[in-house]
């Protein structure tokens, strides 16, 4: 059996706003979706069968910012997928297995953070604050010496 060595979501997930701006594995860049999601008509379902909460997922999230990379990458059969992994969580006989395929999904598709991050996809306008020079410096740490007190014999 292989051991160690690189996974799919190994490491940690790529930090847009880290410092150092001029690693190797930055050349692919950021993609900046729109903050007002995807505009326009929802795709048509692809499975055969769609239930009335189905539905409605499936419309919220085709609404969503993320929607604009999955038309682009034609990754509706994965949206519809995701939409049912997330209905069968909220069933009162949802098994844990189930749980983690619907997570699973939400990261492929960058519906949580962590598949943001690793998709490398930024919502427009959802940028923190600009670092400061004065954040970059690291602050200057006390000795263990400055730290000692000296007690003076009654």
């Amino acid at each position: 059996m292989p051991r160690g060595g690189a996974r799919v979501s190994s490491g940690p997930a790529p930090d847009p706003n880290a410092l150092r701006r001029d690693r190797r594995d930055d050349a692919a860049g950021w993609q900046i979706l729109p903050a007002n999601g995807r505009q326009g008509d929802v795709p048509r379902w692809p499975l055969d069968y769609v239930g009335t909460r189905e539905r409605d997922l499936w419309r919220d999230l085709w609404a969503q910012p993320q929607a604009v990379m999955w038309e682009r990458l034609a990754q509706h059969y994965e949206v519809a997928m995701c939409v049912r992994a997330i209905v069968r969580t909220e069933a009162d006989e949802a098994k844990a297995n189930d749980f983690t395929v619907a997570r699973q999904f939400m990261d492929s598709l960058g519906l949580s953070v962590n598949g943001m991050l690793r998709n490398r996809w930024k919502v427009d306008g959802a940028e923190p604050e600009p670092v400061t020079e004065a954040a970059k410096t690291a602050p200057a740490r006390r000795s263990a010496r400055d730290r000692l007190k000296v007690v003076a014999d009654e």
